[in-house]
Parts: C-alpha cells; sequence; structure tokens
C-alpha cells in the first residue's frame, strides 16, 4: 500500500473541500455585495405581470445578476393556481420604490447590556472595530449609545467626572475589570469617588488622608493596616497573591473591603476608572431609526447631526444594526426592471425615485421616462411571457421544466387561448416551444386554466374590482379598466343589479373620472361594458343602455388592442 498517495490523496481530499466551502461563502458574500435588482408586473396583477417578473429574473439570475422577482398586489385564483401546480412560490410585495432601512447592509447590531462595564464596551468596541456600540436594558432593548469620543472624556477629562463615576460603582465590577480576587466582602462599602496610590510606612504615611477614598497599595502589611485604620473605603493590593489574616481581620473590623489587582500598579489605577457601569455615561434619548424608514427620509434627519451612526430598530425597538451617516447621505435609489408595463401610473408607487434599468412590454408606451438610456424592449405580442420565452432562445440559456409550464399557462391567459386579436405567429410559436419542454398538451392545459376561472361565478362586484384593473391617463382624465373573464354571461344576470351601486363607491374611492367595468367571455366572443364616473355618458352616447344594460360588444375581448382604443377614441371625440 503507497502511504505517500493515501496521505496525497487525502490532503487534496481536504483541499477540495476547503476550496468548495471558499467558494459558496464567496458566492453568499457576492451576493450580499451585488445590488439588487427588483423586477416588477404593474399594479393589480394578473398571471402574465406575475410570471414575467419570476421568469425574467431567473433569466437574470443565470447571466450573474441578482435579481428578485416582485409583485404590487395579492395574486388572482388562476396565477395562485398556477404558482402551486408548478411549486413556485408568490413573489416578494414591493409596497414603495424608495429605499428602506431593512433593504440596504447595515454595520453588524453589535451592543451591551447596560450593566456591563464601560471597559467591557471598549473591549467589544474592539474586538468588533466598532466606535459606536448601543446599550440594552434586561429587554435587550435599545436604551442608550456610547462612542469611543465619549468615553474618551473618562481619561482625559476632568479628575471630577472620573471621581464621580467611582463613587457608586460596585466592588464587583471593580474585580471583573481588574481581573482581580476579592479578599474581604462588606455591604457598608462607602466611596468617595478620590484614588490614591501609596507605597509607603506607617511612619511615612501618618499624615495621609485617606478616608473612603479607594487605596492602591503594595504587598505591605503594615501600610495595609495602617490605611485601614486611617479609613480607607477600599484597599486594592497590588503584586500580591495573599493577605494577611490580621490585616483581613482589621479591615472586617473597620469595614475595609480588600481585592488583590491582576494588573500592577499603574494599570490597575487607569483601568480603574474604566470599572463603572456604561449606563450611568452613556447618552439617553438616542435617535433611532425604524428599519422600515425610508433612507431619503433618514438622510435629511442626519445631516442636521453630529454622530456618524445611528441605531436602527425593529418595530419592537430591538437592535437590528447600524446607520452610518456616509452610506446615508450617499445612498443609491433602487434598481427596477418594469415587465408587463411601462406606464408610471400603473407602476410601484415612487417609481419615479427609483434607477429604472429596463421594461420589458407589449402595451401602449406612455408616461414614461429616464434620465439615462435604458433597454426597452417593446413588441406587438399578446404577453409579455412570449417577449421573455423569446429572450431566453436569444441568450442560448435553458428554460427548466417548470418555469416552461408557469411561462405557458401566462400566454394562455393573456391571449385568451390565442383567442384574443392581439394574439402574434410569436405567440403561438414560444407557446409551442414551452409546450416541448414542459411536457404539457396545451389543449389539456387550456381547459384546466378554464376551469379556474368558471370558480368566478362565486365571486362579487367588489372582487372584480379587486383583480385586473390598470388605470390610463387619457386625455388628462383619470380612466380605470377592469376586465374580468368569465365562462358565461349568465353570471351577469345575479350581480348586474350590484354592479352600479358598487361602480359609484369605487369612483368615490379612486377618485377617478372613469371606471369601466368590462365582462368577457372567450366562449362567446364578446363583452359587456358597465361604466360610471362624470364621463361614463360619453360612452353611453355610443353606445346607448339597452332596457337599462349595456350593449353586447360582440367580438370585442382585448383590453390592450380593442377596449383601450375605443375608449380612448371617445373620449377624444369629447374632449
Amino acid at each position: 500500500m503507497d502511504f505517500r498517495r493515501i496521505c496525497t490523496g487525502t490532503w487534496f481530499g481536504l483541499f477540495n473541500e476547503k476550496v468548495r466551502r471558499c467558494r459558496l461563502d464567496c458566492i453568499f458574500f457576492w451576493r450580499i455585495l451585488m445590488e439588487k435588482i427588483y423586477v416588477c408586473g404593474h399594479r393589480h396583477p394578473d398571471t402574465d405581470s406575475i410570471v414575467s417578473s419570476i421568469a425574467y429574473s431567473y433569466l437574470k439570475q443565470q447571466t450573474d445578476e441578482y435579481a428578485i422577482a416582485c409583485r404590487l398586489g395579492p395574486c388572482n385564483e388562476e396565477t395562485k393556481y398556477l404558482l402551486n401546480r408548478f411549486d413556485f412560490d408568490e413573489p416578494i410585495l414591493l409596497e414603495d420604490a424608495r429605499v428602506r432601512l431593512s433593504e440596504i447592509s447595515l454595520e453588524p447590531a453589535i451592543s451591551v447590556h447596560k450593566d456591563e462595564t464601560i471597559f467591557e464596551t471598549l473591549a467589544k468596541m474592539k474586538q468588533h472595530n466598532q466606535p459606536f456600540i448601543s446599550v440594552v436594558n434586561h429587554q435587550n432593548k435599545v436604551t442608550g449609545m456610547i462612542t469611543r469620543n465619549d468615553l474618551a472624556d473618562i481619561g482625559l477629562g476632568d479628575t471630577a467626572f472620573g471621581i464621580d463615576l467611582l463613587k457608586n460603582v460596585s466592588l464587583d465590577n471593580i474585580c471583573k475589570t481588574l481581573q482581580g480576587k476579592i479578599i474581604v466582602r462588606d455591604d457598608q462599602m462607602k466611596l468617595n469617588g478620590k484614588v490614591s496610590i501609596v507605597a509607603l510606612s506607617k511612619r511615612l504615611s501618618a499624615d495621609y488622608e485617606v478616608k473612603n477614598r479607594i487605596v492602591i497599595i503594595g504587598d505591605d502589611p503594615i501600610s495595609q493596616k495602617h490605611l485601614i485604620q486611617k479609613g480607607a473605603g477600599l484597599l486594592i493590593i497590588v503584586w500580591a497573591n495573599s493577605v494577611e489574616e490580621d490585616v483581613i481581620e482589621l479591615a472586617k473590623e473597620y469595614h475595609c473591603p480588600i481585592l488583590i489587582s491582576g494588573y500592577g500598579s499603574m494599570n490597575t489605577s487607569r483601568y480603574l476608572f474604566f470599572s463603572p457601569e456604561i449606563q450611568t455615561v452613556m447618552k439617553e434619548n438616542v435617535m433611532c431609526f425604524y428599519e422600515d424608514e425610508f433612507l431619503e427620509d433618514v438622510a435629511k434627519k442626519m445631516s442636521k447631526k453630529r454622530y456618524r451612526a445611528y441605531p436602527v430598530i425593529d418595530s419592537e425597538n430591538y437592535l437590528t444594526g447600524y446607520i452610518l451617516k456616509d452610506h446615508a447621505m450617499s445612498y443609491k435609489n433602487k434598481s427596477i426592471i418594469l415587465v408587463d408595463h411601462n406606464e408610471f401610473s400603473q407602476s410601484v408607487p415612487y417609481i419615479e425615485r427609483a434607477t429604472v434599468l429596463e421594461v420589458i412590454d407589449h402595451h401602449r408606451i406612455y408616461d414614461f421616462y429616464s434620465k439615462e438610456p435604458i433597454l426597452f424592449r417593446n413588441e406587438i405580442v399578446g404577453s409579455s411571457s412570449t417577449i421573455i420565452a423569446s429572450l431566453f432562445k436569444e441568450k442560448n440559456v435553458n428554460i427548466p421544466k417548470k418555469l416552461a409550464g408557469l411561462m405557458l399557462g401566462a400566454i394562455i391567459s393573456d391571449t385568451l387561448n390565442f383567442q384574443s386579436p392581439t394574439t402574434t405567429q410569436k405567440d403561438l410559436d414560444m407557446a409551442e416551444m414551452l409546450e416541448e419542454i414542459s411536457q404539457l398538451n396545451m389543449d389539456e392545459f387550456a381547459y384546466d386554466i378554464l376551469f379556474i376561472n368558471s370558480e368566478s361565478e362565486t365571486k362579487s362586484v367588489s372582487d372584480f374590482l379587486k383583480e385586473d384593473v390598470k388605470s390610463f391617463d387619457i386625455e388628462g382624465y383619470k380612466v380605470i379598466i377592469a376586465q374580468a373573464v368569465i365562462p358565461s354571461f349568465e353570471r351577469l344576470n345575479i350581480i348586474k343589479e350590484s354592479i352600479h351601486d358598487e361602480l359609484i363607491r369605487y369612483v368615490r374611492k379612486k377618485n377617478c373620472d372613469l371606471v369601466c367595468l368590462v365582462f368577457t367571455s372567450i366562449a362567446e366572443n364578446g363583452s359587456y361594458f358597465y361604466n360610471e364616473g362624470k364621463i361614463a355618458e360619453w360612452i353611453e352616447n355610443e353606445f346607448p343602455l339597452v332596457n337599462g344594460q349595456p350593449p353586447y360588444m360582440e367580438k370585442i375581448i382585448s383590453r390592450k388592442k380593442q377596449i383601450v382604443p375605443i375608449i380612448t377614441q371617445i373620449i377624444q371625440k369629447n374632449v
């Protein structure tokens, strides 16, 4: 047996394991340092909006970008069904385009307990190379803060400050700071905060005032007894391993505690002033920031203060980290990619504060601007998932089987099973490609999706107004168009009496000029428009009511290609 070969193999095995672990650590820290990119669809997301964010995030991740799929509202039942079927989690909810403290890298949440000593606090600052630290109470909630500069006053400031600190210091804290050993403990210990260092005989120290003082003395039993008799408040003995019994008995008689220091006289005298509890010197009522605060607001507040760092706490006042003034003043906006929309009015609130990197969309281009050139891909197709599927193909990135199934479902949903006039040959081609990858039967799959939509029979009008809803600015008028795909118009016979009142409430709530609730049936190849608002009469003048109900709009099923252009034309005609 070749012993060298065994050793070499073992060594290489260990080496490879270390390399593997190092690589994993590097990946972890690389992801922390990388800029987050949020990929989000529009408000009131439909299936294509949610799936596009998931699919494009995955594609960006394959090209070494830290992309995160987001949603701007709850998923509808159809989307939930598809996500569950293909084992995908819902994207994270993005409520605001502004940067919150919880979304950035903070300084570590290092803290000390209020009962810890100043010495321990300084040691922890040094250990973590952090010149500031929060002080927490027994519930681990922030009660104060201290900086290294604040503590410099103890060693460099007026001696009166140090004297005040030592008046109420505990024997245990002194012992802990000096790494010493308590020889005599006395509950009646009285200290005036003053410190004397003496190493004199009885004859030479006869006139020395030590009453209630902390006295540092060497291994000199005669002087020790003399100082006890003169009323020393505490005897700290240096360069000694033990204390003679007669000294101990005398100390008990005079109520003078004794401890042996672990340091020499110089360090004992220095460290002694760092033995009080940190709560005696901490800054109280310190300004803290909550982790859900916006960074731009925090930066404004910090610009008016002198400290370089401030604690960040959660909703229960627990410390989560520190925000540095320099970081707050030089923060970067969120980086966002818009999919399945480009209009700011349909995007995440405060999108104008973010840095929009890309747009992948198949709708009209409106209400959009950018400060710098960006990648803007807008195609005349029936689904954003169609565009993203083609991007996988262009970049030669394989689409996982389950993701292919999810994307196929989105295309079927957005093209209304390819019945919508927005459907193009590219939609059909990409759908066939995804069908092959996912190993699904497209017709059977489409039927499953239609079956999910049949559950709309249990929904109310208010439910429909929460799902597939988009807001438009048309000639200065705020127009909201909600589309509900239903299996059959028989459902309208049940809810039509409540539609009018519900739309009136919705107009007041959204403060819009027109809300149009469109019920579409793929099977019956048409739609009904229900309108309310101050310009609703313009629509009704163009399409008069029949027996108090809107007329049937045959072959009108696409919001993007038919409904929006129709309403736009009517508004322009009346302006």
